[in-house]
């Protein structure tokens, strides 16, 4: 949608979570309140997620349940609120003074508080990757016996030091993004939260797995990829070496694909030479904007319900491809079987993890 969202829009196109403004926490949690908390409330009350979170809490007790969640800018919406609001001795507002809501663990000690567990609680802020990194913290905790299960996400929800930080940096489409489109012109912010559960094999139900992570860091440059992709290619060679798969075995593969000239023409260069051109891969954010430390939970649901639904996702507004893509990008939704699938999330600074889902065999 066209961006309404300050008081003060910048002229581009924005993802918004419809009504989230009319919808204030429910009073025993009214302390807490901030945009990005009303987007992790929601996420959990989706699909009766909080009663399976819940559930999972009494099945192994508080202190096995582990807490991990991404973000990258937490509940700052508050923050910038408060400062816009400032007495006349430029103090907070007495309705602002919740040191809790302006910090960086904001999000995960507010879903701590609302599901009762009292295992490790991690929060993860490493820009865009935040949410997809959180799967492969959560796997160590299992694999080494810190906890029994894992709640795992993230959330970010839009703000003025997102929209104009990204504006200042000349990255931020007029028009709504065009993920790997030869005239794509930036990126589109929008706005998140998810959950998963994460159980051992032997606890969980017949259902799409993780199968495999691999994580990096470029060590190239303060906001531009590797040139040739060099992290972004060792995390996916290590999250498919987990996961006991060649690229071969991929059917389909949720890019970051941000719409982003650099980020993008990267991106596609690493597929183009690591997988055959009978994988297929999409990016997502033409549908729902970039939605940054909200990014991988997001994109990690849809690469799960594809597996799920024998369903690709297209491309949505992109029109031509940009000569550097391989023929495994696709424009138009498909439908076919997805026994495995990747997940990339690359973060800003070169910060990258790679997630490979495989379905129940």
């Amino acid at each position: 949608m066209p961006n309404d969202f300050g008081a003060h829009p910048l002229p581009c196109w924005i993802g918004r979570v419809s009504g989230l403004d009319e919808q204030p926490l429910p009073e025993p949690w009214a302390a807490w309140e901030s945009r990005n908390h009303r987007l992790a409330w929601l996420a959990l009350e989706q699909d009766g997620f909080g009663e399976q979170a819940r559930a999972a809490v009494n099945r192994y007790g508080a202190a096995r349940v582990a807490l991990v969640l991404g973000t990258s800018t937490s509940s700052i919406d508050s923050t910038e609120r408060a400062y816009r609001e400032l007495d006349s001795d430029g103090r907070f507002d007495p309705a602002q003074r919740r040191s809790p809501v302006h910090e960086p663990h904001a999000l995960a000690a507010f879903v701590q508080t609302l599901l009762g567990t009292t295992g490790p609680c991690v929060t993860i802020a490493t820009a865009c990757s935040s949410s997809a990194k959180v799967f492969a913290c959560a796997a160590r905790l299992l694999q080494t016996g810190m906890a029994d299960a894992a709640i795992v996400g993230g959330a970010d929800s839009l703000c003025d030091s997102v929209l104009f930080g990204f504006n200042a940096l000349e990255l931020v489409s007029r028009d709504p993004c065009r993920p790997f489109d030869a005239e794509r012109g930036g990126l589109s912010i929008g706005e998140a939260a998810g959950f998963a559960l994460l159980e051992r094999p032997e606890a969980a139900a017949a259902a799409p797995r993780l199968a495999g992570y691999g994580e990096s860091a470029d060590a190239h440059h303060m906001s531009a990829p590797h040139p040739q992709g060099l992290g972004a290619q060792r995390a996916l060679e290590d999250a498919l070496a987990r996961a006991d798969l060649a690229p071969r075995d991929i059917d389909y593969i949720n890019l970051h694909g941000t719409a982003s000239r650099q980020n993008d023409a990267v991106e596609a260069e690493l597929v183009a030479r690591v997988f055959p051109a009978t994988t297929l891969a999409s990016s997502t954010k033409g549908w729902s904007g970039h939605t940054l430390g909200a990014a991988g939970i997001l994109e990690a649901a849809v690469t799960l319900l594809a597996i799920e639904r024998g369903f690709v996702p297209g491309t949505l507004n992109s029109r031509t491809l940009d000569p550097v893509c391989g023929a495994q990008i696709v424009l138009d939704n498909r439908t076919r079987r997805v026994r495995a699938a990747v997940s990339n999330s690359f973060g800003f600074g070169g910060n990258n993890c790679v997630l490979v889902f495989a379905g129940s065999a």
